[in-house]
């Protein structure tokens, strides 16, 4: 259905045609980036992902039938004293969605978080507004830990964020150890 591929500067063009609004920017989880998101800012946000010692990693979504990328996923913040990471930047193209496309990315993240790097707890945050998303993080083991009032100011309104996480013992119960492989 899927498959995740290292997001490079040749995908740059493609991600700033889908975060056309200060919005899609924030929900995208960049608050750090200013709008218009730019090559620039983009360069800087993988050059992390390219160091040897990196805690990022960026990927972008390909279709395996059509291979079109439909979507753009990162495992970040990673502490590998605690065993810990964080999932952002999950982005389904508008044409793309409904397809089943963010259950599968959040099912090969994990499987990367905890099949392949070790990791224990696995975090991330959505805006309480975001239904479909946080449907899709439920299903896939995720727990709702907290929600952080009025977080974001964007155009006037303080948006809410809820904040996830699922241990490695709850997605192992779940897909059972080495179960769900990543193609990465």
């Amino acid at each position: 259905m899927i498959k995740l591929e290292p997001f490079t500067e040749k995908d740059f063009d493609l991600l700033l045609s889908w975060i056309t609004t200060t919005e899609l920017m924030v929900q995208w989880r960049i608050a750090h980036f200013k709008f218009p998101v730019d090559h620039g800012q983009l360069a800087k946000y993988i050059s992390s992902a390219n160091q040897s010692n990196s805690t990022e990693y960026i990927y972008k979504v390909i279709e395996t039938e059509t291979e079109a990328t439909v979507g753009h996923i990162s495992l970040g913040r990673i502490d590998w004293t605690n065993e810990t990471g964080r999932i952002g930047k999950v982005f389904v193209t508008p044409a793309a969605r409904g397809k089943g496309y963010a259950s599968e990315m959040i099912r090969q993240i994990l499987a990367i978080a905890f099949n392949e790097l070790k990791l224990n707890r696995v975090s991330l945050g959505v805006f309480d507004f975001n239904r479909g998303a946080i449907k899709v993080y439920e299903k896939a083991g995720f727990q709702k830990e907290g929600l952080l009032r009025q977080t974001n100011k964007v155009k006037g309104e303080y948006w809410n964020l809820i904040e996830m996480g699922i241990l490695r013992s709850e997605w192992h119960e779940q897909t059972g150890p080495g179960k769900i492989q990543s193609n990465v």
